[in-house]
């Protein structure tokens, strides 16, 4: 489940599949709400209809009515023209009134005659126009009026079921299938017309309006059972893509919460105002071009119809992201703004209250300040009042600077501590009120951390002695065990289990006096009590030199040495006993945990980068030391580099566990920077050390 949840690949199914579900929807509804109002009729043919014969005759009627008005009232909606006879034309551009009636005036062609001035209304350009109106019966679909009879191939607007009304003086049609007649009136005047008209075949190609209300209509009768299939199908998967992207938006791999985006962090009230505004324009530039019509007009319709998808998307994820993050309140921009204003009275009133006295009580100060000034500014007309006006501003400035002047030297004595300068004292005396108490608080750190350092040193100081003493009556006896050891194994002893028990006596003694002088060591160094005597030291000869010393050792657990270098000279400042005590231990570490018969490898190298903001040198030298580990380090570098912990937990091997721990801190020491890493079974060590 969690896999669908995160998966991105069906996220972006779901949100391709969403829209066009949703538009198989909306056409099946239209689809089935066409076949409710025209599905009865018994033609597929748009232009045996009633809808089409219904906006045939209001085109035709609507152009008489132009007719007349251009007569009598002088509107000009027709171009005047002459034809070779003399004849007075007047011409209707095909292209008036382009979206009315289905289109349908796109493909009609009319020539109206006013009887009593034998003038001609139409929408053909002719050079005969008698032989235009012989033509027009030999059209597939024409209808005539003249004289009161109506002439017409098309069943719905001819004698039988159009009539003409002459008490109130306009058509009438008889629809088949509406409930109601639909009428067009006709003025009494403009009775004395002949009409004559056709459907020209001729000029209907290309994709217009009417032949995009002809292809709906002639689909929908055709396929009356395809919403029946189609929109349940696509109610189903709709609801389940919508169940989904609502259980899954706002969930990534890897990611147990809700990640807000950019588009989330807008004010949810200007979001909202953008989409509203956004998708209003291209709704209204979708219809405006399912009102033209045409290939271009209509592909364009349905790209806006997915860019107002997107917006939608958008708004509707960023909602969801909102709620499920329990973000949506706290995302309104009157939330944020009266949040903060509550936050600021909540602080004013706390200002205000009991356990904010120094604040209340500057707060009245500057209230106070503000009344006597303003009530002085009302007496400024004398000359007393600004006198006493000035007074008061200079006591406020002098009481104004001593306070800061206070604050000050507070700021200045905290950072004194915090640099770690603890002989400090403030002068309880000098300041009043609360800046006397933060004074005596400042004192009282001041000679906290005074007492705190100086138990600490105390404490180490201690520590150092007792290893000392210690050490120095465990040596002086250890030295005389040593010396009898040797002794013994001068004597010509001929028993084997004596031999081995002076054998492993001598060892133990050894060790004994290496833990000693390491324990003594430890301890100098961890309290700074070493004397450096800091020179130039070529760091490629220490490393020949003391790999030369280990050379047996090496060989004896069969470890291969890969050293890398530069070729010139690198040298660095250091103390060369101390530089080579850091280097035996390393070196000793590798002897005792590192795998037989492995690699051990040293790099040099020199880097640019400092090794403390404050350094003035960029250059400082690079040194790692890489073995593999004989035995599994379960352990990590910090707990590694602590006294008397070694990576051997079963003791067996050799070892006082301060090898590392000296090696860290006599690096320290001399300025620079020593660090473990452990990965898996590899033991690196890497030092960084500030070259010459």
């Amino acid at each position: 489940m969690e896999t669908l949840r995160t998966s991105n690949v069906l996220k972006f199914i779901s949100y391709i599949l969403f829209p066009i579900f949703v538009l198989c929807i909306g056409l099946s509804i239209f689809h089935l709400a066409f076949l409710d109002e025209y599905g009865n009729t018994e033609s597929t043919r748009f232009i045996d209809t009633e809808m089409f014969s219904s906006n045939y005759i209001y085109y035709i009627t609507d152009n008489m009515e132009n007719a007349y008005h251009q007569k009598n009232d002088g509107t000009r909606m027709f171009m005047q023209l002459e034809d070779a006879n003399g004849n007075e034309i007047y011409y209707l551009d095909r292209d008036y009134m382009y979206s009315y009636y289905n289109g349908i005036n796109e493909y009609i062609d009319f020539i109206i005659i006013d009887n009593n001035t034998d003038t001609i209304y139409t929408n053909m350009k002719s050079s005969d126009y008698s032989y235009e109106i012989e033509n027009m019966k030999n059209s597939p679909k024409y209808w005539i009026y003249n004289n009161g009879n109506i002439e017409t191939n098309m069943d719905y607007i001819n004698s039988n079921n159009i009539r003409y009304n002459s008490t109130y003086q306009y058509f009438v049609i008889d629809n088949v299938n509406s409930k109601e007649s639909e009428t067009y009136a006709i003025d009494k005047e403009i009775t004395g017309y002949t009409i004559y008209s056709r459907y020209n075949l001729d000029k209907t190609e290309g994709l217009t309006n009417y032949k995009i209300v002809e292809g709906i209509y002639e689909f929908c009768l055709n396929n009356k059972n395809l919403p029946i299939y189609i929109l349940p199908i696509s109610v189903i998967f709709t609801f389940a893509i919508a169940i989904y992207l609502c259980w899954a938006i706002g969930y990534e791999k890897k990611k147990d919460e809700i990640k807000l985006g950019y588009i989330d962090k807008i004010p949810y009230e200007i979001l909202a105002l953008a989409w509203g505004i956004l998708i209003t324009i291209f709704t209204a530039g979708a219809v405006e071009c399912l009102n033209i019509a045409n290939y271009i007009t209509i592909i364009f319709a349905f790209v806006l119809y997915f860019i107002c998808y997107i917006i939608c998307a958008i708004f509707a994820v960023s909602t969801i992201k909102r709620l499920k993050a329990r973000m949506f309140i706290k995302s309104f921009l009157t939330y944020k703004i009266g949040k903060w204003s509550f936050d600021k009275l909540k602080n004013l009133f706390e200002t205000l209250g009991e356990k904010a006295t120094e604040n209340k009580r500057l707060f009245w100060y500057y209230l106070l300040f503000i009344i006597v000034s303003v009530m002085l500014a009302c007496l400024f007309y004398t000359g007393i009042a600004i006198i006493l006006l000035i007074g008061f501003w200079i006591w406020s400035y002098y009481k104004l600077k001593k306070y800061i002047i206070s604050q000050e030297k507070i700021k200045n004595a905290l950072k004194d501590i915090y640099e770690g300068k603890n002989e400090v004292r403030l002068n309880e005396e000098e300041v009043t009120g609360v800046l006397k108490e933060m004074t005596i608080y400042v004192n009282d750190i001041a000679s906290g951390f005074s007492n705190a350092i100086e138990k600490s040193l105390k404490s180490e100081r201690l520590k150092t002695e007792l290893i000392t003493n210690v050490s120095h009556d465990i040596k002086t006896p250890l030295t005389s065990i040593i010396n009898y050891v040797d002794l013994l194994k001068k004597e010509n002893i001929q028993d084997e289990k004596v031999k081995e028990y002076i054998k492993i006596l001598d060892q133990k003694s050894q060790r004994l006096k290496k833990l000693t002088e390491d324990l003594v060591e430890a301890s100098k160094v961890s309290s700074g009590n070493v004397k450096l005597n800091i020179e130039s030291i070529d760091i490629k000869e220490l490393f020949n030199q003391t790999i030369g010393e280990f050379k047996d050792k090496f060989e004896q657990k069969d470890l291969k040495i890969e050293v890398q270098m530069p070729s010139e000279d690198i040298k660095i400042k250091a103390d060369s006993r101390y530089l080579y005590r850091i280097i035996e231990n390393l070196f000793s570490n590798i002897t005792k945990y590192a795998q037989d018969s492995s690699r051990v490898y040293i790099d040099v190298l020199e880097k640019n980068k400092n090794m403390d903001k404050e350094s003035e040198n960029n250059k400082y030298i690079n040194i790692r030391i890489k073995n593999i580990s004989k035995d599994k380090l379960n352990i990590s570098s910090d707990e590694l580099m602590q006294r008397f912990v070694r990576g051997d937990k079963s003791r067996y091997t050799e070892g006082s566990g301060l090898g590392l721990s000296i090696a860290k801190s006599l690096t320290e020491l001399q300025g620079g920077r020593f660090n473990i890493t452990i990965d898996g079974d590899l033991f690196k060590v890497e030092i960084d050390w500030p070259k010459i």
